[in-house]
């Protein structure tokens, strides 16, 4: 980041400290960069991002890759440095910069195809015209990121706004702030001549503060109610938004389902993580025909996680508050009539939330309508995939989903309301480099990954040259009665046989 000056450091009001979810120990301090900061850093954002998209694609892909690069050689350093400031296993760490890396590396090498200038047909009216379409970038981006997965879910912006020739200003979350900084410095490593890549630290304000400070876009992941927030501030500036927010991702099982990946991908996709992904499962929805069955396929999967330290397969809860949330979530559905199968009451200890499945929970409990983020499930019985369909569609979510079934299974995801469906794996969609990500209705709009997401971060620029003049002069106030009449005519000839 550029370096404040003696007035802006003046202004700081404090640091922060950075606390390991598993130990409680200080693993890091970190600044507050007050709003002249901020300002500052995007303005020193602006000469370098019009350097950056003037070497053009080619060079840009040379220095991605060479990041990359760097990227993979630090990749244990990086991974215990996510383990450390928000508790994710090792293991899990290394396969969530493995799944990063692969959509920069895509970024990288497909910018140029997917942005730059191309012909365009101009019709028969406009003959005389050759015209050109290209996506170009906005300047400085910024982007606000979460601290569940906090090299993959940004580096799905931060990538890709970077390929389409953006300058990046980037506030981590306050919980992972050192992994922000460590890409950061990798960056500069290979990109030392501007500050291409520049990272804020902070708390709230500081995020607000980025929305106000005149960048061309903001990208923004987190929950729902903190987007609204983001949107109301960009919205003082006209900024616009791409909002990847929170889920309530539900799995389907049908009755010709393969019910033991059924249940090795509901128990992933709800306890991985300590269950803090977006795109995790929280919802179960079985086919009465399989119920009992799947149910006692699930809790064999589920019976010996623990959740702890050392070799333990799940970490903590990251968010202190978030334990509130999980508990209330899990005695409600208790309190109305819900039996747990595993977990229950009794499944948190501290910062650590022993995996829970709950079966007979109310549709309209919370555990089934708000977003849980912690490691549990809910499973439910239906009488057919009418009802699972209609179920899942019922709320307010619209992330991602899953379907399991052998002969059936396209047919049950076309009629799911959601961003992406994978059938007969778990979330397969988000980890391919060529899919959009993104979600409807509370998970918000806008799509990373893919070309969609390369788009995101420019804007569509449309060019004609005039080739030569046409016989009929259409755009004039010297244009005749008789070019009306022909191009009256034309009308007719090109559009008036459709019925």
């Amino acid at each position: 980041m550029a370096a404040p000056t003696k007035d802006q450091s003046a202004q700081r009001e404090s640091s922060f400290e950075v606390t390991s979810p598993a130990t409680g120990a200080t693993v890091g301090g970190y600044p507050v960069h007050t709003a002249a900061e901020v300002e500052a850093t995007v303005a020193a954002a602006r000469p370098a991002a019009d350097w950056w998209a003037g070497i053009g694609f080619a060079e840009r892909a040379r220095r991605l890759d060479a990041w990359r690069g760097e990227i993979v050689r630090g990749r244990d350093e990086l991974a215990r440095i996510i383990h450390d400031e928000m508790g994710k296993p090792l293991s899990d760490a290394r396969l969530e910069i493995a799944m990063a890396l692969e959509h920069l590396a895509w970024a990288a090498g497909n910018a140029r195809q997917v942005l730059g200038p191309r012909s365009v047909r101009p019709g028969l009216l406009a003959v005389n015209q050759e015209c050109t379409l290209e996506y170009r970038p906005f300047g400085v981006v910024g982007v606000i990121g979460p601290w569940n997965y906090p090299v993959f879910t940004p580096l799905g912006s931060i990538s890709f706004a970077l390929a389409a020739g953006n300058a990046v200003v980037f506030k981590p979350s306050e919980y992972t702030p050192g992994v922000g900084r460590w890409l950061a410095e990798r960056f500069g490593a290979v990109v030392p001549e501007q500050p291409v890549f520049q990272v804020i630290t902070g708390l709230g304000e500081t995020g607000a503060a980025l929305c106000r400070a005149g960048v061309g876009k903001i990208g923004f992941t987190g929950s729902t109610a903190t987007g609204k927030r983001v949107m109301a501030a960009c919205a003082e500036t006209l900024t616009p938004v791409l909002m990847e927010l929170g889920g309530k991702d539900a799995l389907i099982v049908d009755a010709d389902a393969d019910l033991n990946a059924a249940a090795d991908a509901a128990v992933w996709g709800g306890m991985s993580n300590a269950g803090q992904t977006c795109l995790g499962v929280e919802r179960v929805y079985v086919h009465t025909d399989v119920y009992d069955e799947f149910l006692t396929k699930l809790v064999a999967c589920a019976q010996n996680l623990r959740a702890g330290t050392g070799a333990a397969k799940i970490g903590p809860i990251t968010m202190p508050k978030q334990i509130a949330i999980i508990r209330h979530h899990i005695e409600d559905a208790l309190s109305r009539g819900a039996r747990a199968l595993l977990g229950g009451a009794d499944a948190i200890e501290g910062q650590y939330v022993q995996p829970t499945i709950l079966v007979d929970v109310p549709e309209d409990a919370a555990a089934v309508t708000e977003e849980t983020f912690g490691p549990t499930l809910t499973v439910a019985r239906v009488r057919d995939m009418d009802e699972a369909v209609e179920r899942v569609n019922a709320g307010a979510y619209g992330l991602g989903s899953t379907v399991f079934s052998r002969r059936n299974g396209r047919q049950i995801a076309d009629r799911l309301r959601a961003g992406g469906t994978s059938i007969n794996a778990y979330v397969a969609h988000a980890t391919i480099a060529r899919l959009p990500l993104g979600g409807v209705g509370d998970s918000g709009f806008g799509r990373v990954h893919g070309p969609d997401g390369l788009k995101e971060f420019t804007y569509a620029k449309a060019t004609t040259r005039q080739r030569f003049p046409l016989p009929l002069a259409l755009t004039t106030f010297t244009r005749s009665d008789t070019t009306d009449a022909i191009v009256d005519r034309l009308v007719t000839v090109l559009h008036g046989r459709n019925r």
